[in-house]
């Protein structure tokens, strides 16, 4: 089996990405997904003065964290918390926790109207980004491709008077009716720079054109296919933002049409309804896009597989990705072959006993 190649943890200023220190960081454990923001965590060793000094100049929220393995750029964020603990040994250390650059954009509000009218989506997507960055003190070093169209046009208002952050109205485009994958993704460029760049894909975020093979017995470690019935339902509706704004008069929300799936009805299934929220839909047409949308999700039982692979031998998937599962054993005697994409990855790091080892999450293909 290959070792896993060394890892490094580098601490940069958030805004000009200037190195400010790279520090040892004991029990490293990392996520990331398409979706949602991933996670960084580990405990920084304090053994000297000069150690706590150092760790000390790391500021949160304002200090980007890189993870290195090897000479390539495996994951990227934002120290979110950090604390100075002693133990009843007398043995310091600072505990971190990061979290990837999606989440910098919880913390960054639309203040000015934004209309649209006939735009793709991805062009949305693009300038909500943009006017994250074009705010003083707002640009983290985020870079775009404008060449790339989904296709698909929206039209989309946007009000000052809602102060919504930048991520949600993000993942609402993505969650309507015809939508889009986005996330920002860590690399290392062709020139060698640490770069973010913002990932846009229609209908589905993809990366690479094969399959990684994965077979148990073999690099498969332990898998779950879990399936979970909560989150069906038969009939939808959405609720809207308010329609009246006349403070004399009672408020309402825009209403959905109750959307069904009429054939599971007949075929027996019991009735099973479901409601979200979307505040900042005004519009009668995106408020039923979102609702459809909600229930096509909610048609069929959440599964989210996920397999545990040992990383020393074997090459870890990138997002997107596809798998082959091939598995043989008490639930699948006579063998089964399952392709999916990978949607999430979490690497636990070695310890006493154990190597390290990486859970895939994946979706069906």
């Amino acid at each position: 089996m290959t070792a896993p190649s060394p890892s490094r943890v580098l601490f940069c200023d958030l805004r000009t990405d200037q190195v400010i220190d790279a520090l040892p960081v004991d029990g490293l454990g990392w996520d990331d997904w398409i979706g949602k923001p991933g996670s960084l965590r580990g405990t920084i060793p304090v053994t000297s003065v000069n150690l706590a000094r150092r760790a000390s100049r790391l500021a949160t929220r304002r200090t980007a964290v890189w993870l290195e393995t090897g000479s390539e750029v495996t994951w990227g964020g934002i120290l979110m918390t950090r604390s100075r603990a002693v133990d009843d040994r007398g043995r310091a250390t600072m505990p971190i926790q990061a979290a990837s650059w999606e989440s910098y954009y919880d913390r960054r509000l639309l203040m000015d109207t934004q209309i649209g009218a006939g735009v793709d989506q991805f062009d949305i997507a693009r300038g909500l980004i943009d006017y994250a960055s074009s705010a003083a003190g707002g640009d983290i070093g985020v870079t775009i491709d404008y060449a790339t169209v989904s296709g698909v046009a929206r039209d989309r208002t946007y009000s000052r008077y809602d102060l919504p952050t930048i991520r949600k109205l993000l993942d609402e485009l993505v969650a309507v009716e015809n939508g889009f994958e986005w996330r920002i993704s860590s690399y290392r460029n062709e020139l060698g720079a640490r770069t973010k760049q913002l990932v846009l894909g229609y209908p589905r975020i993809t990366s690479g054109s094969q399959d990684t093979v994965l077979s148990y017995p073999g690099p498969i470690q332990a898998y779950e296919l879990p399936e979970d019935g909560s989150t069906q339902a038969t009939h939808w509706q959405s609720r809207g933002a308010s329609v009246n704004r006349n403070q004399a008069s009672d408020s309402t929300p825009l209403m959905s049409a109750v959307w069904s799936n009429d054939d599971l009805i007949d075929a027996g299934w019991p009735r099973m309804d479901g409601t979200s929220d979307y505040s900042t839909v005004e519009t009668q047409t995106v408020l039923d896009a979102h609702a459809r949308a909600d229930l096509a999700r909610a048609r069929d039982p959440q599964i989210i597989p996920s397999v545990t692979i040992r990383t020393g031998g074997v090459p870890l998937p990138q997002l997107g990705a596809h798998v082959r599962l091939r598995i043989r054993d008490l639930w699948f005697p006579d063998g089964i072959s399952l392709r999916h994409r990978v949607v999430g990855r979490a690497v636990t790091p070695a310890a006493r006993g154990s190597v390290e080892t990486a859970r895939l999450y994946l979706e069906a293909a």
